[in-house]
């Protein structure tokens, strides 16, 4: 594996500092990841599998083949120099050796700096695998890693919470992810600030939360500790209502909006 794969993922870890969190605008495509790369004070980029499966016609959860996924990595993380780490849902596996087999892919085959992996089983965010398995699947990430010789970020996602369950188990589940070597965790659910304070301060690690309309404002999630936060599928979302209000403007003769003429490349 290259030096400079190492020293992104390197940088990648480096950035979740607890109080000044990462924040990655996630994006689905090369001209995203170049556009959101070049906007002031970004130094990561993140992906989002929703994203990346809509706009090729797929669902979510699943839509995508191990192939396509490492094949849209691929091309996201060459049209950048900075380090980006990858939605890869739940591995694209369904046993911890196949985990670590095609995190060792997404790595050598695209370039990774860093992945989400996922606990829950299908596409929705219940059921989980059971935590033992959860945990093995996080340790078979770390082991593909190790065997490409980069010290991948992996942000250990527990939907817990998301799915209607039990804070000691999503709690329980985070440490666990941690100790089968998680560097960060993903931590769906934390709808308050009081979730949030909890959430730091039972798990034994680093937390990274999703940010939305309604949610903990993001200079708050800052002040409370919080190491990272990701949009999901939401700044997809932005781009197709600016661009459906775009739409509305042009179609009834209106203003030219000003964002149409706004300069873009590869």
């Amino acid at each position: 594996m290259t030096t400079q794969q190492i020293q992104k993922a390197e940088l990648l870890n480096a950035l979740h500092v607890p109080g000044t969190p990462l924040i990655v605008t996630n994006v689905w495509d090369a001209i995203t990841a170049k556009i959101v790369s070049e906007a002031p004070g970004v130094k990561a980029l993140a992906t989002a599998s929703h994203s990346v499966s809509n706009v090729r016609g797929l669902e979510d959860g699943g839509g995508l083949t191990v192939d396509e996924a490492i094949a849209a990595a691929r091309i996201i993380i060459g049209a950048v120099d900075l380090p980006v780490s990858v939605d890869f849902e739940k591995g694209y596996a369904a046993d911890a050796a196949g985990v670590a087999r095609n995190v060792r892919r997404l790595i050598e085959e695209a370039g990774a700096s860093g992945i989400n992996l996922e606990d829950s089983i299908g596409a929705a965010k219940a059921p989980q695998y059971d935590i033992q398995t959860a945990a093995a699947r996080v340790a078979a990430a770390r082991t593909g890693a190790d065997a490409a010789g980069v010290p991948l970020v992996i942000n250990a996602r527990v939907d817990t919470l998301a799915g209607g369950g039990e804070w000691s188990e999503a709690v329980a589940r985070a440490n666990a992810y941690l100790d089968a070597g998680a560097d960060v965790i993903f931590f769906l659910g934390l709808g308050d600030e009081d979730k949030v304070k909890r959430a730091l301060d039972e798990v034994n690690g680093r937390v990274s939360v999703i940010g939305h309309p309604g949610a903990v404002p993001l200079a708050r999630l800052a002040e409370l500790g919080v190491s990272r936060v990701s949009f999901g599928p939401g700044t997809l979302g932005l781009t197709l209502a600016a661009l459906q209000r775009s739409a509305t403007q042009l179609t009834s003769l209106g203003e030219y909006p000003d964002d149409l003429g706004f300069p873009f490349s590869l």
